[in-house]
């Protein structure tokens, strides 16, 4: 159970870390899909 405590914690800290680079990465992500969602409502109306 320690091993398992101890593994949930580094990867909490693992993410808490990286969170900024998630969040920047979901972001582009969004943007992408919604040019694309933009561009096929312009060309077919």
């Amino acid at each position: 159970m320690q091993t398992v405590m101890k593994g949930y914690r580094g990867l909490s800290f693992l993410v808490l870390l990286n969170a900024d680079r998630l969040f920047t990465l979901g972001t582009v992500i969004v943007g992408l899909l919604a040019g694309a969602f933009l561009g096929t409502a312009i060309i077919n109306p």
